[in-house]
């Protein structure tokens, strides 16, 4: 399987230098996994997209500082990439910012967090799992770093899994699409580092109860696991 990584991430502190990229995070949870798995890095960010999508297994599409609703030109045509790839049948992914993108590329609508930021550890009810989602837990905890969501979802999306605040946590469209609000590719070590560096900025206690809820594994594994089984289906 060949994927490409769409790497959105408009960062570039200390924290991004010294950290490995969107495609290493992804290319290292998904390998422990299909450790044949090729994946190809595409700076969309920096308008680095390819020139078609012939040969593509699967695209991912990383988190971001930026918005789903900014009116850059790259989020321009990353829209308008995810929509030919739907079109052509050819699997979709995405994490955070990448969530967010294809919900809206796909005609559903992203907004600001009414209750603010969501950090750290985050537990999410799976309600409705997927058929690829196989040893779906009543719940799955995974890395969270949010003060936008999908409000609205696409038409004709199934909402997998959600929780109060955040209700579209999960969601698919047919069997091609499948987003997470959260960052499975995330580790334990640079879900810290990033509380560290966005302490710097946000209130004391938001980032202490954040902190707090590392001292517990996230599942990272099993998400990674029902991401391969997405791609991997004929």
């Amino acid at each position: 399987m060949h994927i490409a990584v769409f790497d959105a991430n408009t960062d570039t502190s200390d924290l991004v230098r010294h950290h490995p990229g969107e495609t290493a995070k992804f290319q290292s949870l998904l390998t422990s996994v299909v450790p044949d798995w090729t994946f190809a890095p595409y700076r969309v960010h920096r308008d680095q997209f390819p020139e078609g999508l012939t040969g593509l297994d699967g695209i991912i599409i990383s988190g971001s500082p930026a918005s789903a609703n900014d009116p850059d030109a790259w989020v321009g045509r990353l829209m308008d990439t995810i929509r030919t790839a739907v079109n052509a049948d050819i699997p979709v992914f995405g994490a955070c910012f990448g969530h967010q993108a294809v919900a809206r590329a796909l005609g559903g609508t992203v907004a600001r967090n009414d209750h603010g930021w969501s950090l750290g550890r985050i537990e999410t009810d799976n309600h409705s799992p997927a058929s690829w989602m196989s040893l779906a837990l009543p719940r799955i905890a995974l890395h969270g770093a949010h003060k936008e969501q999908v409000v609205v979802a696409p038409k004709g999306a199934r909402i997998l899994a959600g929780i109060d605040g955040v209700p579209v946590g999960h969601l698919a469209l047919g069997s091609r699409v499948f987003t997470t609000q959260y960052h499975p590719e995330f580790t334990r070590d640079f879900m810290a580092a990033l509380l560290e560096e966005l302490a710097l900025e946000l209130d004391a206690p938001l980032i202490d109860q954040a902190r707090a809820s590392l001292t517990r594994d996230a599942d990272g594994p099993l998400m990674a696991r029902w991401i391969v089984n997405f791609f991997a289906q004929t």
